[in-house]
């Protein structure tokens, strides 16, 4: 006579078997997928991206589709598969319980066993697959590094600011100098640009401007050129005692940083930023409140002013043609004001035309085979139009505006570019910077990367730095390094200190206001 109690331990034991299998399952096709969707969108991304843009996703305005299709891909779509290869199991069984006097008896351990194999094989390929596609193993090491942040991080002393100036500043999305190369594309995507940013009228580059190692989106290009810091670390959400949930409202953003709008605002400076998307997308509007930014305006402000459905793009937001006709109302009205109460203004403008997907908006005739070149040339267009209308007003005269990419071009599974950038050994950032009444050959500092650009928007903005050092960089202005500064460090080594955890600098990074050091 068997014992009930074995009967029930077997069939519990088995139902908890599957329940463990199928959730395995689940979440082996959830990584496959999700690995998949990033090498198609985003190429190769890096931990730190992945958890700083998830703290706070948007659907409007802050690549709504794209949200969508990874809520659906990554979260329904596993769920559904799951459930159903559930479902046929059961009625697989199902079947050949009826058919068991027409058919010889099989171990039911052969099925069992084949099916763990195969459940085990979806859990490690997507598992190695997500974990490669987001640097995971880089993310691991960087936790064994012997360097910190803190030991290098300066904290920017204005010694003098008795010259200050106003301040434009402008990101090109994706802005890749490489694109400017009509040898590798149809057409120097950055040629209307140039023409109104002229060496021979005074306009300055940074030859060889990096991205710096680690960085390449476009939150991580406003920390690194603002505070001199890789972005990285426990987040907004987790500074402020919650763990990262998506669309956690946070007060503050790399709170215990001094960055540029907090230097500013200090001095006086009326800091307004720009942008066409939703400036609530991976939290950028908390991170510029944070810092001295008194007005963010986005997709929200657009359509509030009423600007037409045909200036939009569903998936981002305003068009860089309305926006930069924006940007002259308010740098009329900052310019203005700033005469009248002479105190300096910063005007920060972010574009968005050449984000990807690529759109084609009415005022951008194509004229080449691939729409992405056209699409950036039509973006420098507006750029230098504004540039022009800046030299026109008069006010290059009292204002220094600084020009630069963001970040390099994402280089995704669907990039029509993969032949010109991939094994490209010389990938950098296009910029341009005028300082009113600076003298032409004051050459700036080669090669340097983002994080330099900190120092730099300071002392373009008119003011005196100690060591003309901030964060971990070291002005492009100043033809030399201090010794004993991080970007005195032999290369390797400093790769290094980038790619470091730096846990307890970045736990006081993120803390709510800034601390001693």
């Amino acid at each position: 006579m068997s014992d009930p109690n074995l009967h029930v331990t077997r069939r519990v034991g088995a139902a908890v078997g599957r329940v463990l299998l199928y959730s395995m399952l689940w979440a082996g096709i959830a990584l496959l997928i999700a690995a998949a969707g990033i090498r198609f969108l985003w190429g190769h991304i890096s931990v730190n991206q992945m958890l700083l843009n998830l703290v706070s996703v948007e659907t409007d305005g802050g690549g709504g589709p794209i949200v969508w299709m990874g809520l659906l891909g990554v979260g329904v779509l596993p769920l559904v598969i799951t459930v159903g290869i559930a479902l046929w199991q059961r009625s697989r069984r199902r079947r050949l319980r009826d058919d068991d006097d027409a058919r010889p008896r099989r171990s039911p351990w052969i099925g069992r066993t084949v099916s763990t194999v195969l459940v085990a094989a979806v859990m490690v390929g997507g598992t190695t697959a997500f974990g490669s596609a987001v640097g995971m193993g880089d993310y691991i090491e960087a936790g064994k590094s012997e360097y910190d942040l803190g030991e290098y991080h300066v904290e920017p002393i204005v010694t003098s600011d008795e010259r200050k100036r106003n301040l434009v500043l402008i990101y090109l999305e994706s802005g890749e100098a490489t694109l400017a190369d009509d040898r590798l594309f149809e057409k120097d995507a950055f040629a209307p640009l140039k023409d109104a940013t002229r060496d021979t009228d005074g306009w300055q580059s940074i030859d060889g401007l990096q991205q710096y190692r680690g960085g390449g989106w476009t939150m991580a290009g406003l920390a690194s050129t603002q505070c001199g810091i890789p972005l990285k670390g426990g987040g907004p959400a987790a500074s402020s005692g919650t763990t990262n949930e998506l669309g956690n409202d946070v007060d503050t953003y790399l709170g215990g940083t001094t960055c540029l709008g907090d230097v500013l605002d200090d001095h006086g400076y009326t800091s307004v930023f720009m942008g066409g998307a939703n400036a609530s997308f991976a939290a950028k509007d908390t991170f510029l409140a944070s810092h001295g930014y008194s007005e963010v305006k986005d997709l929200t402000d657009w359509r509030a002013a009423g600007e037409p459905a045909t200036s939009f793009r569903s998936d981002w937001g305003l068009n860089d043609q309305r926006l930069l006709a924006r940007a002259r109302e308010e740098v009329d009205a900052l310019h203005a004001e700033a005469k009248k109460t002479r105190q300096p203004f910063n005007l920060s403008i972010l574009t968005l035309d050449t984000h990807e997907p690529v759109h084609v908006y009415d005022y951008c005739p194509v004229d080449t085979q691939n729409e992405v070149t056209s699409v950036f040339a039509c973006s420098m267009t507006e750029v230098a139009g504004f540039v022009d209308y800046l030299e026109e007003k008069g006010y290059l005269e009292d204002t220094a505006v600084v020009i630069m990419g963001d970040h390099l071009k994402h280089m995704n599974a669907g990039d029509a570019f993969h032949e010109q950038l991939d094994d490209h050994p010389d990938r950098t950032i296009f910029n341009r910077i005028w300082i009113p009444g600076a003298t032409k050959d004051a050459a700036l500092r080669p090669g340097v990367d983002q994080l330099n650009m900190y120092p730099t928007l300071l002392e373009a903005a008119g003011l005196t730095l100690k060591d003309r050092q901030a964060g971990l960089g070291v002005s492009a202005f100043a033809p030399a390094v201090p010794d004993g500064s991080a970007q005195a460090m032999e290369p390797g080594r400093y790769a290094d200190l980038l790619d470091s955890r730096s846990a307890d600098f970045y736990a006081d990074a993120w803390a709510a206001a800034p601390s001693p050091r």
